[in-house]
């Protein structure tokens, strides 16, 4: 199934039973499943998985390939203390480690993996920097510089046109693409910013002090706060916060379209399934047939946001943190871990 085909027809569908069914009875952790599927929480801010204690307000996140297991790797938004953290899981699922993979950096939030098994972490603060991090904790962390100075929120890397796309939490940001010398070295390369024409135009300074990047291309098209970023197939999603909007930019046809309207972060299964947080702690399901429904639901967190989902390498497990727990306290942080027959 392609994720195109999101494009190519009419208005999403409100479906009123997804692939996997209704929602079954909340569960004692607030999960709300259909039938057949699992949820627990794998790691919680300030308490210790794996003997690391896990961050405060975790965010973005991704999971990468490990021998029989796998990785999850997590943000943290927290101002000077961010950074970023990992948990090693074993082949049936259980806690192997948990270890830090970035440190001492500035309000982290979303990010994105490249083709090459490396994290790329976002400062969302003032000339924030893009950091590429090794999420098996062998080697440290390094800025890209390259990719620019502002407040970065998501990457998402293209390896059919080798570049990789972001995203800027501005009111009036903008939707960039970096173009590196040689793909798989972040070192140098070109940023360039999408215009209104549709074109996309090199920004002449992306580490410029005294003229923001967002700023420096008369036709740059703007967006209302830039978050969330995954590309598939030819297409890369993003998702604006101001107006909790989805967007999808067919990289292939160089157009842009607003898909949907009330989501804050997404992702995608191996099915071609699109997974999408909705601003009311709800992940929906949008199948490439265009029908939306509720995956799953997250009661008693009201007052938080759901952040970082990301499908473990094998499609059979679905990460994401509730980023403010129960209280609204960014010390109440929930990592989970849904399992289950996801469609392949």
């Amino acid at each position: 199934m392609s994720h195109k085909t999101l494009l190519r027809t009419g208005p999403l569908w409100q479906g009123a039973v997804g692939p996997y069914g209704p929602l079954e009875p909340t569960g004692g952790d607030g999960l709300a499943l259909p039938a057949g599927f699992t949820g627990r929480v794998v790691a919680r801010s300030g308490r210790k998985v794996a003997g690391l204690t896990w961050h405060t307000a975790p965010d973005g996140g991704a999971c990468f390939p490990d021998g029989a297991g796998w990785i999850y790797v997590s943000n943290s938004e927290m101002p000077l203390l961010g950074g970023a953290s990992a948990i090693r899981f074993r082949a049936d699922g259980s806690v192997a480690d948990a270890y830090r993979i970035l440190s001492g950096t500035d309000l982290n939030c979303a990010g994105g993996a490249t083709p090459w098994h490396t994290w790329l972490s976002c400062e969302l603060g003032h000339r924030g920097r893009v950091f590429e991090c090794d999420p098996y904790g062998i080697r440290a962390a390094r800025p890209r510089l390259a990719m620019g100075r502002f407040k970065h929120e998501a990457a998402a890397c293209d390896p059919d046109r080798q570049v990789v796309y972001l995203t800027e939490g501005e009111r009036d940001g903008c939707f960039y693409r970096f173009r590196p010398g040689d793909w798989g070295d972040l070192t140098e390369g070109a940023l360039e910013v999408l215009c209104a024409s549709g074109h996309w135009r090199p920004v002449p300074s992306p580490a410029a002090l005294l003229k923001a990047a967002r700023h420096q291309v008369e036709d740059a098209r703007h967006f209302d706060g830039g978050e969330s970023c995954h590309y598939a197939e030819g297409v890369c999603y993003f998702t604006t916060k101001g107006d909790s909007g989805l967007w999808a930019y067919d990289a292939q046809t160089a157009t842009l379209d607003r898909v949907c309207d009330g989501v804050r972060a997404v992702t995608a299964s191996p099915s071609g399934d699109l997974y999408v947080a909705r601003d009311s702690m709800r992940i929906d399901v949008i199948t490439p047939e265009r029908t939306v429904t509720p995956f799953l639901r997250l009661d008693g967190h009201a007052r938080s946001e759901l952040k970082g989902p990301a499908f473990s390498p094998d499609g059979g497990r679905l990460y994401f943190s509730s980023q403010r727990g129960r209280s609204g306290d960014p010390a109440d942080g929930h990592t989970f871990e849904v399992a289950g027959p996801f469609r392949h």
